[in-house]
C-alpha cells in the first residue's frame, strides 16, 4: 500500500475562484454587489413586514424567515469569498472551517424546510381558504418555523462532528471556495462511506421529502387554478407560482445536485469535477438568497404598496 504522510491537518488552505489576477477584482465586485443585494433586498422585506400591520399574516411570517435564512447564509459563504479573492493568504484554521461547514448546512437545510412549509400554507390558503384561518394558526405557525430551525441545526451537528473527526492528512488544499463536505472528504486519508450514508440518509429526509412536500404542494395549488374561470386570475396565479417553482427548483435540483451523487464523486480521481461544484455552488449559497427577495416578494402586490406607503411617509418627514 501508499505511505499516507501522517502528518495531522490543523489549518485549510482553500482554493480561490480563479488564479488569474486579472480575473479577481472583476470576481470581488461582482459577489460584492450581489451580496449587497441580498443583504439590502432581504432586510427590506424584513422591515416591510415588521413596519406594516397588514402583513401580520403566516405567508410574511413565513417569508421574513425566509429572508433572514438568506442573510445568515450568505453571510456564511460570500465574506470569506470576498477576503480571499483579494488576499492571498487563504488560509482558515479547523476550527474556522468546522464552524463554517456547520452553519453553512444548518441554514441550508432550514432553507429547505421552510420552502416546504411556505408551499403548505400557500396550499392550504389556495385548496381550503375557508379553512386556512383555522388550520394554519399562530400556533401553527410558530412550532412549524421553530421546528424547522431545531431540526435542522441538530442534524448539522452530527454531520459537522462525523466529518472533522476524519484524518486529514492527504493535504489541507480544499479545492473549493469554503469548507464543504465533498471536497473535505476527498482529503481524508480514511474511508469516508460512513459520511456519506449519512449525507444521504439526511438528504434525503430533508431536501427530498421537503421538495416531494413542495412539489405536491404545488401540484394541488395548480389544480385548483385550473378551476378558476376567470382567465386573467388563472393567468396572475400560474405566474405567481411559475416564479415560485423556479426559485425552488434551482435551489433543491443545485443541493440534490451536490449531495446525492455516486460514491465515486468524492474520491481524489474526481477532483476534475470540483470546478463544476463550484459553479453549482455558487447558484444556491450566492444567487439564490440574492433572487428570493425579487420572486417571492418584489412581485407581490401587498409588499410593493407596503414599500411604497413607506417610502411616501419618509418623504412627507
Amino acid at each position: 500500500m501508499e505511505n499516507v504522510n501522517q502528518t495531522m491537518v490543523r489549518t485549510f488552505i482553500l482554493q480561490g475562484l480563479s488564479n488569474a489576477p486579472e480575473l479577481r477584482l472583476l470576481y470581488f465586485l461582482l459577489f460584492f454587489l450581489m451580496y449587497t443585494a441580498t443583504l439590502f433586498g432581504n432586510l427590506l422585506l424584513i422591515i416591510v413586514v415588521r413596519l406594516n400591520s397588514r402583513l401580520q399574516t403566516p405567508m410574511y411570517f413565513f417569508l421574513s424567515n425566509l429572508a433572514f435564512i438568506d442573510i445568515c447564509f450568505s453571510t456564511t459563504i460570500v465574506p470569506k469569498i470576498l477576503a480571499n479573492t483579494i488576499s492571498h493568504d487563504q488560509v482558515i484554521s479547523f476550527l474556522g472551517c468546522a464552524t463554517q461547514m456547520y452553519f453553512h448546512l444548518a441554514l441550508g437545510a432550514t432553507e429547505c424546510l421552510i420552502l416546504a412549509v411556505m408551499a403548505y400554507d400557500r396550499y392550504i390558503a389556495v385548496c381550503k381558504p375557508l379553512q386556512y384561518n383555522a388550520i394554519v394558526d399562530k400556533k401553527l405557525c410558530l412550532s412549524m418555523a421553530s421546528g424547522s430551525w431545531t431540526v435542522s441545526f441538530l442534524n448539522s451537528v452530527i454531520h459537522a462532528v462525523f466529518t472533522f473527526q476524519l484524518p486529514y492528512c492527504k493535504s489541507n488544499h480544499v479545492n473549493h471556495f469554503f469548507c464543504e463536505m465533498p471536497p473535505l472528504f476527498r482529503l481524508s486519508c480514511a474511508d469516508t462511506w460512513f459520511n456519506e450514508i449519512a449525507v444521504y440518509i439526511s438528504g434525503g429526509l430533508i431536501a427530498l421529502c421537503s421538495f416531494l412536500l413542495t412539489l405536491l404542494s404545488y401540484v394541488h395549488i395548480i389544480s385548483a387554478i385550473l378551476n378558476i374561470h376567470c382567465s386573467k386570475g388563472r393567468q396572475k396565479a400560474f405566474s405567481t407560482c411559475s416564479s415560485h417553482l423556479v426559485a425552488v427548483s434551482l435551489y433543491y435540483g443545485t443541493i440534490m445536485f451536490m449531495y446525492f451523487r455516486p460514491r465515486s464523486i468524492y474520491s481524489p480521481k474526481s477532483a476534475s469535477s470540483a470546478e463544476q461544484d463550484r459553479v453549482v455552488t455558487i447558484l444556491y449559497t450566492v444567487v439564490t438568497p440574492m433572487v428570493n427577495p425579487i420572486i417571492y416578494s418584489v412581485r407581490n402586490k401587498d409588499i410593493k404598496e407596503a414599500i411604497r406607503k413607506e417610502v411616501n411617509n419618509e418623504a412627507q418627514l
